[in-house]
C-alpha cells in the first residue's frame, strides 16, 4: 500500500473533491480522527547553506537541475510539477548522507548509520505547515524538509523518541521557526 492510497479511501468514504485535493496537498487526511497530537519543536532547523554531506557533488548538481526544472515548469505553466516529495528525499540524501531505500519500501525512506529515517516534505503550495507520519512506520528519525516558494530548502531531524506515544495511527509534526 502506498502513502497515497488514503486518497482513494477518502473518495470511497464520500469526502468531497475539495477535501481530497486538500489532503493531496498536505500528504494526509486532515479530517482523520486518528491524528491525535502535535509535535512543535522550535529550535535547530538547518538550512541548505552548509551541507552536512558535501562529499557527493553529483547529488547536489542533480538536485539543482531538478529544482531548476520545477521552477521553469511553474513559470511556464503556472502549475507545480509533482516532484516535491522526491526533492525532499534527494535533499535528505545530499545534505545528511541518508542512504535511501529502493522505491516503495515500506516503513521508512532510508538509513543514516544505524537509524531508519522517514522523510516528509512540505511543498511550496501546501496551505498548512504540518506533516503526518504513520506511527506504525519503522523509523527512528524523522526528517522534515520545507521547500519555500523561492525553492529554498530547510530541514530538521527529529528523534522518534521525542515524538509522543499514543493510540492514534498518525503523529502530526508542525513546522515552526
Amino acid at each position: 500500500m502506498s502513502d497515497w492510497d488514503f486518497l482513494h479511501d477518502m473518495h470511497n468514504e464520500g469526502y468531497s473533491a475539495e477535501q481530497i485535493a486538500d489532503a493531496a496537498a498536505c500528504g494526509y487526511n486532515p479530517w482523520d480522527e486518528y491524528i491525535d497530537e502535535f509535535i512543535d519543536d522550535e529550535g535547530g532547523w538547518d538550512s541548505d547553506s552548509e551541507p552536512k554531506n558535501p562529499t557527493n557533488p553529483q547529488l547536489w548538481e542533480l538536485l539543482d537541475e531538478l529544482v531548476e526544472t520545477a521552477r521553469n515548469y511553474l513559470e511556464v505553466t503556472g502549475r507545480h510539477l509533482p516532484i516535491y516529495g522526491e526533492l525532499g528525499e534527494l535533499y535528505g540524501e545530499a545534505q545528511y548522507g541518508i542512504k535511501r531505500h529502493k522505491p516503495f519500501t515500506q516503513g521508512s525512506d532510508g538509513k543514516l548509520g544505524n537509524d531508519f529515517v522517514e522523510i516528509k516534505t512540505i511543498s511550496p503550495f501546501k496551505s498548512g505547515d504540518t506533516v503526518s507520519v504513520k506511527r506504525a512506520g519503522n523509523f527512528s528519525k524523522l526528517l522534515i524538509v520545507k521547500i519555500s516558494e523561492d525553492f529554498e530548502f530547510k530541514a530538521k531531524m527529529l528523534d522518534r523518541k521525542s515524538l509522543q506515544k499514543g493510540p492514534g495511527k498518525h503523529i502530526k509534526a508542525k513546522w515552526s521557526e
